[in-house]
């Protein structure tokens, strides 16, 4: 065997042997538990883990009526309510003490 293809055959199974050092974890016991919290959050905002199975249709508002709140919603942001002058009465807009 020429001594390049020695040379090159060390280097790849070093290569080899580093990166499966650099495959196993330094921290076993956190990337066991990893994402558990969050999994416990969803399933505490989770009324009803079932729901979706149920074939009944859910009861509520009609289609139209539905509509039109998301409607007026998004046209909401478009042109926001006018702001409205508050009165003060019986108080002091500075600090105490003023005359």
């Amino acid at each position: 065997m020429p001594k390049s293809a020695i040379t090159l055959a060390l280097n790849l199974g070093l290569c080899v042997g580093l990166v499966g050092g650099c495959a196993t974890s330094v921290t076993p016991n956190y990337d066991l538990k990893f994402g558990d919290a969050l999994r416990e959050a969803k399933l505490q905002m989770i009324i009803d883990p079932d729901a979706g199975k149920n074939p009944d249709m859910a009861l509520g508002i009609d289609g139209g009526a539905a509509r039109e709140t998301i409607v007026r919603y998004q046209n909401s942001f478009k042109a926001p309510p006018p702001a409205t002058n508050v009165i003060n009465i019986g108080g002091s807009i500075g600090g105490a003490g003023q005359n």
